[in-house]
């Protein structure tokens, strides 16, 4: 088998209905489909209903499952109740909340005005917990278990220049991740996350990475496995924490990028661009010395 391909058994996600924000489009889509074709119901939301329902129609015409579509600005708490009230009243309950929905900026900071800063924490985080909050306390009132998986990024814990918000945004969602992990495991509620690495999609790579920046700043050449993720690699890591296979599970974040943020992390990775003559000169002063 190939990485591209589908890695869990037909019907592990049978009969589960699982909530993604932003589901319409790039990641959230593509693990979305993959849910679908494992037997779960879906309920997807974003703010653009258009592009949402035609995302739904094309979702359930490739595999055959259901897909409810509902408008939904996750910074707003009421639209959030009422994602989970319709889905309740198409499919009689909720299993899993997918928090995919983000927004980014790559700017020096300076260049931020503060709507720009809290448009993307709003949207991260606001509305991250906005869902988490409204989802949480129906299971619980329902004494039914739950499960959330949420997507970070890698530089939730370490960080990063020109993208300050979104990193502050993920910390924060990183950090009640690993907290509801504890707190709500006396309700049979599960709290995961996943950190991907470069996962291009057209319409959000094209927006942060305009024109020649793309080729530029090609993201492959930073993965040490010489290349981006796959998008069915993602959807099987998500689809393995969505399903009862990954039980013993809670408060982990996995990291999957091909070794980028470790590579980045280590002071002497740039030397990879060292090339074998430099490094028998190298080795030649080495031992003169």
């Amino acid at each position: 088998m190939n990485y591209n391909e589908g890695m869990l058994r037909d019907g592990a996600l049978e009969s589960k209905t699982i909530i993604i924000t932003g589901g319409g489009t790039g990641l959230g889509r593509s693990m979305g489909t993959y849910f679908l074709k494992l037997g779960a119901n879906l309920v997807i939301t974003s703010r653009k209903m258009d592009i949402l329902q035609k995302s739904a129609d094309e979702m359930m015409a490739e595999t055959g499952g259901k897909v409810l579509a509902v408008e939904c600005d996750v910074r707003n708490y009421e639209m959030v109740e009422n994602v989970i009230t319709k889905a309740y009243e198409e499919f009689g309950k909720v299993d899993v909340l997918l928090n995919n929905a983000a927004g980014n900026f790559i700017s020096p900071t300076e260049r931020l005005s503060h709507r720009a800063f809290d448009t993307v924490v709003d949207i991260v985080l606001r509305g991250s917990y906005n869902f988490t909050l409204a989802q949480g306390k129906k299971w619980i009132e329902d004494n039914q278990a739950g499960n959330i998986l949420n997507i970070v990024t890698t530089y939730a814990w370490t960080g990063s220049g020109y993208v300050v918000p979104s990193a502050t945004a993920k910390a924060g969602v990183l950090a009640m991740t690993r907290s509801l992990a504890v707190e709500w495991a006396k309700y049979n509620i599960r709290s995961n996350a996943i950190a991907p690495g470069p996962f291009p999609t057209s319409g959000a790579w094209e927006r942060l990475l305009p024109g020649n920046l793309k080729e530029k700043f090609d993201p492959a050449n930073k993965v040490p496995v010489g290349r981006v993720g796959d998008h069915q690699e993602l959807a099987n890591l998500a689809g393995y924490l969505v399903s009862d296979f990954s039980a013993y599970v809670t408060g982990e974040v996995v990291t999957i990028d091909g070794g980028e943020w470790l590579k980045g992390a280590g002071e002497f990775s740039m030397l990879d661009e060292v090339t074998p003559e430099m490094w028998d000169m190298l080795e030649m002063m080495r031992k003169k010395k």
